[in-house]
């Protein structure tokens, strides 16, 4: 399991090394263009298969997409059941080639709404894939940030039931390894297309120190290029996690912007 960003100082590498992304925008893009909205969630498929390319060839380690959020269940019944059609259909279509491109898959989410096919196709893609190391993509899929966080102290009880019977404080460290994301590091860099500021109940505990990146982009329009600007946004960003600017010159550039300690034993 990753350190959390909050109780050490993580590496602050000039690519980031994990890049979580809310892909919003379809249904406008489609609209634009007198499309059915269906269209457009199709040309958002299309976008995330150019985008994982485009990840593995500028380095980046872990790739976490938000396919659909524990709220849109409330969506149009219509486009719900579309929704997990495609979802279902990508599964099918797509685990194999990820295993060729050693990918390794990861979904993330309360996936009982999607019925028993999509969990098995999950866990057949996930045992396929769990060895390989170019990329790691997850796939966020009825998942919401307040979930994750509930969901792992769950497990934390039923493991340790006489934590509810003590007076001594349950540390952030002991809940970490029962989230939804414990295999990854946090993310460096969150982009959100399509206009939207906010984060939606999108990785509420693992994005502390995350730097954000919004765009007026459309999901199906978000290119290579694209993610080059957000990147290039991050790259001017100062990561402190805490510390202050000055404390930063200890930081060698030849490390890729890990922070090291200066002769006074201080971050």
């Amino acid at each position: 399991m990753f350190a959390s960003s909050t109780r050490s100082v993580p590496d602050a590498p000039l690519v980031p090394r994990h890049i979580a992304i809310i892909m919003d925008g379809n249904g406008r893009w489609a609209k634009q263009r007198f499309l059915p909205r269906v269209a457009g969630h199709k040309r958002g498929v299309e976008t995330v298969r150019k985008l994982v390319r485009a990840s593995i060839e500028r380095g980046v380690e872990y790739l976490t997409l938000f396919a659909f959020s524990s709220e849109n269940w409330r969506r149009p019944v219509e486009e719900v059941s579309l929704l997990k059609g495609m979802f279902l259909n990508a599964l099918e279509q797509e685990i194999e080639q990820l295993h060729k491109n050693q990918i390794r898959l990861k979904v993330i989410g309360d996936l009982s709404g999607f019925g028993v096919r999509i969990g098995e196709l999950v866990a057949t893609g996930e045992a396929l894939t769990e060895n390989n190391t170019r990329l790691t993509l997850t796939i966020a899929a009825s998942y919401g940030g307040r979930w994750d966080i509930v969901q792992a102290a769950c497990a934390y009880f039923r493991e340790h039931p006489r934590a509810l019977d003590v007076s001594v404080p349950i540390l952030p460290e002991e809940i970490e390894p029962y989230l939804s994301m414990a295999y990854a590091p946090e993310p460096d860099l969150f982009i959100r297309t399509g206009g939207e500021k906010r984060v939606s109940n999108f990785l509420l505990w693992q994005m502390a120190y995350t730097e954000f990146y919004f765009t007026d982009t459309l999901w199906p329009d978000f290119d290579a290029q694209a993610l080059d600007a957000a990147i290039a946004s991050y790259q001017q960003r100062e990561r402190r996690f805490g510390r202050t600017s000055e404390q930063l010159l200890t930081i060698r550039p030849d490390q890729g912007g890990s922070a090291v300690k200066s002769e006074s034993g201080a971050l």
